[in-house]
């Protein structure tokens, strides 16, 4: 993982430095246009790891492979009709609306085309990957990860050494990596898993149930979408590819550290939905519990040295530091802190298939981001509102999801606020105030650098052990760090 985080924050320094600040903002928010999209097939895909961990749940086999041929033929379906969008809509959009210097539009479409095949290959992943979290084979992650992580290295390498238009090539690198990571995702899944064989399958009712279920997850979904590439495409309008280039790194130094917490995610998501299944209430609020405590100390502990030292940070990082970069990043931090917390809550939501009112009411409050954003843009506010927004609704998401999950579940709210929000503001007081305190007394070197972030870590995960942590969550703890070193003294 550390490894995966490494490789990935130097490939952008390097991309960023070949390509230019102006060309990785294009690229950024050409390939953002196709991601808009990705709403139609972000809906299926959460629909598809529900009733696959709901099945398995339940240790219906049989069904589980009608699951799987019936979810693959409606991605079929799906992908004509993202194909035809952006072929139409989309690029109607790339040529009259975006602000593109004149000398790359060219360049742009030719951008655009690769963007929608590389989308396409990784849409046709998500079946596959949805298996495997559902048999929470979670080691197979961290292998293609290594493969990963040495292509992109090698797209590193190309990129210095092939003599054609740089961003014409970063486009055709960028397909050909994912093209690889789903024929060995597609090669892993068909020879571990008898379901994974693809063949012409239809139920009327089955795909009744999918569709229904999808359906409503639309809201979410357009919400999603609209709230990243939607805000993306908003600032190109409004401002520059530069602009696009600040909030493509910012996101792209969030999106690295929260491996850690997807990883940590996509192993607990589909126990919270067996336990639905097995219909172990309890069991499935502890979890929850412990989950949202969990996903955010992570995220804490390594964002905090980030939020502290933002700008000498990237100085180290990057030869070229884009205008907005710093305060994005911080704001950007802040607000996946914020959602880290409400990932265990819409697992256990969209758990029940009873997502109807959840959906309409989360979504269409989430999908009020963009006009808002669009409002104060088009009246003069500087391209950070869109982040301040944005983490004014996320807040505001946690609390209507809580009380959204206590009619649906019965879901303890007070005991949440209590055990969960109490204990992680109380935390990040504590830690956060220790490490202003060191900065505020050390010079800002290098060294300097270091130590606070060393001594505020160790601080940090005392105080999130004492005071973040239950009794319950202690022995929890306990338990998983004693059977890793107990399993490592026997290999």
């Amino acid at each position: 993982m550390i490894l995966t985080m490494t490789v990935s924050l130097y490939t952008v320094r390097v991309v960023l430095n070949t390509l230019g600040v102006i060309d990785y903002g294009i690229f950024n928010v050409v390939a953002g246009i196709v991601t808009t999209f990705s709403f139609l097939s972000v809906t299926l895909a959460t629909a598809t790891q529900r009733f696959f961990s709901f099945e398995l749940g339940r240790q219906n086999y049989e069904q589980l492979k009608k699951t799987f041929s019936m979810t693959m033929t409606i991605y079929i379906m799906v992908a004509i009709i993202i194909l035809l969008l952006a072929e139409t809509l989309g690029l109607w959009f790339l040529n009259t609306k975006m602000t593109i210097p004149s000398g790359r539009i060219d360049t742009a479409n030719w951008i655009y085309q690769f963007s929608i095949l590389s989308f396409m290959m990784t849409m046709f992943t998500i079946p596959y990957d949805a298996v495997i979290i559902a048999y929470e084979r979670m080691n197979v992650y961290a292998y293609v990860s290594m493969i990963e992580v040495s292509l992109k290295l090698l797209i590193v390498y190309l990129l210095l050494i092939v003599p054609m238009d740089k961003l014409k090539l970063y486009a055709i690198l960028i397909f050909g990596v994912t093209t690889i990571i789903t024929l060995i995702y597609r090669t892993y899944c068909q020879k571990k898993f008898d379901e994974c064989h693809y063949s012409f399958f239809w139920d009327k009712k089955l795909f009744k149930e999918i569709a229904g279920y999808s359906g409503w997850n639309l809201f979410g979904s357009l919400a999603g979408v609209f709230n990243d590439q939607g805000i993306n495409m908003l600032l190109n309008v409004f401002f520059n590819p530069v602009i696009n280039a600040a909030r493509g790194i910012a996101f792209q130094i969030s999106n690295t550290i929260n491996l850690f917490v997807s990883n940590f995610s996509t192993a607990v998501n589909p126990q919270i939905i067996k336990y639905y299944a097995q219909n172990e209430r309890e069991k499935m609020q502890i979890l929850v519990f412990q989950s949202s405590k969990f996903s955010y100390f992570l995220l804490f502990v390594l964002t905090m040295p980030v939020l502290l030292e933002t700008d000498l940070i990237l100085s180290l990082w990057l030869k070229v530091i884009p205008e907005y970069v710093v305060l994005f990043t911080r704001l950007v931090i802040i607000m996946v802190l914020i959602d880290s917390l409400s990932g265990p809550l819409i697992t256990s939501a969209l758990a029940t298939g009873e997502i109807k009112y959840y959906q309409i009411i989360i979504g269409g409050f989430k999908l009020l981001n963009l006009p808002i954003c669009f409002f104060l843009l088009s009246i003069g506010y500087p391209p950070q509102t869109t982040m301040y927004v944005a983490i004014v609704m996320s807040f505001f998401s946690l609390f209507i999801r809580l009380s959204l999950l206590k009619k649906m579940l019965y879901f303890d709210v007070m005991k949440y606020v209590c055990d969960v929000l109490l204990r992680i503001l109380l935390s990040s007081l504590l830690a956060y105030s220790l490490a202003l305190y060191l900065q505020f007394v050390l010079d800002r070197t290098i060294i300097n650098l270091i130590s606070i972030v060393f001594v505020s870590s160790i601080f940090s995960l005392v105080i999130i052990y004492f005071t973040g942590l239950s009794k319950r969550d202690r022995g929890f703890l306990n338990t998983i760090v004693a059977s890793k070193l107990l399993k490592r003294s026997k290999s």
